[in-house]
C-alpha cells in the first residue's frame, strides 16, 4: 500500500507516481535527476487556507511567504499571485523579490545580522518593513533613513522566552538564542523607548518566532499572553500599543507518518483568541502577522532521483544509491530529518524491502533515508521522496563539485522549468586559473 501521497498526486495508468497531471517518471526523463518538482495547486490550497483562516476571524492580517524555505522568481510571483506578502533574510532574497516584480510595500526584510549594504539596499527600494534584531541595527538603520531622507517602518524581533518542542538546532523563541531583543531582561522595553523617540523610524510594533515544525497551538498561546503581560505595563507607562504583532511561522508537517500537523485555522484561531483575551477594556487589537515558509512549500515539493548502486551488508543493511544526497537535501545531515519514500515507477507494487538511501558524496553520513520500506528496486529506477519542498533547494550546495537540481513546477497536467539545472561549466564560471609566474616557480 502507497501511504504517502500528497496534493495532487495520484497514481498513473503506467502505474506510475504522478504530481500535478504529470508523470514524474517523463519528468525525470525530460530534466534529469536530481530534480525538485513542486505541485503547485497544493501551495495555492495552502496560501488561500492560511488567508481563509484570518478571514474567519475578522482581523487585518497579513500572511508572509518566509522564503528562505525556497526562493526563486517563479516562486516569489506565485506568492504575490495568492496575495501573499513576503520575508527576505538577505540582499540575495531581496534581490531575487525585485527581480520578480514583487510589490516592495509588501517586503519584510529579517536578519540578525543586515549589511550596511541590505540595509541601503532595501531603503532604496522602499521596502514596507524592517525586522529589526538588536540595537546595532536600530541604531545604523536610524542613521542611514535619515540619511535618505526617509522613514523606515519597524518591527522589533523579540525573544519572549517560550521554547516550541523541536530541534535544538531550529529553537528561535527561548532566551538563549542569536535573535532578538530579549523580553525577560528589559532589552524590549529599552528598544521600544529608543525607536519610539527616533525620528526615522516608525515602530509599527513587535515579531516573535518561536521555533520550527510546531504540532500545537499551547506554544504560541503562551508567548502571546507572556508579551501582553509587558504590553500591557508599558501601555500604562508610556501609552504604547502594537499597530502590529506578528507571531512568526514554525507551524509543522507531514514529513512522516509520525507527524500530525493541525489544520492550519486551528493555529489561526488560537492564536487570534489569544490575542484578543488579553486586551482588556482599553488595547485595540493589532494587525496579526504570520510568516508560514516550510508549512506553504513543504509537502508541496518532491525530489525524484534516479536508483544507482546496491550494498548489501549481510545480516545488517542493505544500501540503495541514488543520484543525490546532502548536496540537493542537507537536512538528514543536519538536522537528523526523517523523510519517506517511493519507487516511482513501481507504484503498484508492495513495498516489501527494506532500503538505506544513500546519497553520493563521498561522506559516511550522506544518507537520505535509514530502513525505509520501498517497492524492489533496481539501478536505473525513478526514486521519489516526500516533502522536500522546503530548505531542499535553499540549502543545495556544491560539494564534491556536483551541480544544483533543475526545479519544475507542475499544475493541471503541464510541467514549467522554474530553475535550469546548473552546469559543470556553471562550476567554474567564476573560477580564476593561476597565474603563469605562480606555476614557473
Amino acid at each position: 500500500m502507497i501511504v504517502n501521497l500528497y496534493g495532487t498526486s495520484a497514481i498513473s495508468e503506467e502505474g506510475h507516481l504522478s504530481v500535478g497531471g504529470v508523470d514524474t517518471v517523463k519528468l525525470s526523463q525530460k530534466y534529469g535527476t536530481a530534480l525538485y518538482v513542486y505541485d503547485v495547486a497544493m501551495i495555492r490550497e495552502k496560501a488561500r487556507a492560511f488567508r481563509n483562516a484570518f478571514e474567519q476571524e475578522k482581523v487585518n492580517y497579513q500572511v508572509a511567504y518566509a522564503s528562505k524555505a525556497f526562493s526563486c522568481m517563479a516562486m516569489i510571483q506565485l506568492a504575490e499571485e495568492e496575495g501573499l506578502s513576503l520575508d527576505v533574510v538577505s540582499g540575495g532574497e531581496l534581490y531575487t523579490a525585485l527581480k520578480a516584480g514583487f510589490p516592495v510595500e509588501r517586503i519584510h526584510f529579517h536578519g540578525n545580522n543586515k549589511s550596511e549594504a541590505e540595509i541601503r539596499m532595501a531603503l532604496d527600494a522602499k521596502i514596507g518593513c524592517f525586522v529589526v534584531d538588536n540595537f546595532y541595527e536600530l541604531t545604523l538603520l536610524e542613521q542611514l533613513a535619515e540619511e535618505k531622507n526617509v522613514v523606515a517602518n519597524v518591527l522589533l524581533r523579540i525573544t519572549p522566552g517560550i521554547e516550541a518542542h523541536t530541534h535544538d538546532y531550529i529553537l528561535t523563541g527561548q532566551e538563549d538564542s542569536k535573535f532578538g531583543f530579549d523580553l525577560q531582561s528589559g532589552q524590549v522595553e529599552q528598544a521600544i523607548v529608543q525607536a519610539t523617540s527616533m525620528k526615522a523610524i516608525h515602530l509599527l510594533g513587535l515579531h516573535c518566532h518561536i521555533g520550527s515544525q510546531i504540532f500545537e497551538t499551547n506554544g504560541f498561546v503562551m508567548a502571546i499572553e507572556k508579551i501582553y503581560r509587558y504590553l500591557a505595563r508599558w501601555f500604562e507607562l508610556y501609552g504604547y500599543e502594537p499597530e502590529v504583532l506578528n507571531l512568526g511561522g514554525g507551524f509543522g508537517i507531514r514529513y512522516t507518518e509520525e507527524d500530525h500537523p493541525l489544520p492550519v485555522g486551528d493555529y489561526i484561531a488560537a492564536m487570534v483568541n489569544a490575542v484578543r483575551a488579553q486586551l482588556g477594556n482599553e488595547m485595540k487589537i493589532p494587525e496579526i502577522w504570520i510568516e508560514p515558509g516550510r508549512s506553504l512549500v513543504g509537502e508541496a515539493g518532491l525530489t525524484l532521483y534516479t536508483v544507482g548502486s546496491h550494498k548489501k551488508v549481510p545480516e545488517l543493511r542493505h544500501y540503495l544509491a541514488v543520484d543525490g544526497g546532502m548536496t540537493d537535501n542537507l537536512r538528514p545531515a543536519l538536522y537528523q530529518a526523517k523523510y519517506e519514500a517511493t519507487i516511482a515507477n513501481r507504484m503498484n507494487e508492495p513495498k516489501e524491502q527494506v532500503y538505506s538511501v544513500a546519497g553520493k558524496c563521498c561522506e559516511s553520513g550522506d544518507m537520505l533515508i535509514w530502513d525505509c520500506k520501498l517497492q524492489s528496486a533496481i539501478a536505473g529506477d525513478t526514486m521519489a521522496v516526500f516533502s522536500t519542498g522546503a530548505y531542499g533547494y535553499s540549502m543545495a550546495n556544491n560539494y564534491n563539485r556536483l551541480p544544483r537540481p533543475a526545479v519544475v513546477f507542475v499544475e493541471n497536467g503541464e510541467a514549467q522549468l522554474v530553475v535550469k539545472r546548473e552546469s559543470f561549466e556553471d562550476l567554474i564560471r567564476h573560477d580564476l586559473p593561476l597565474k603563469q609566474a605562480i606555476i614557473s616557480k
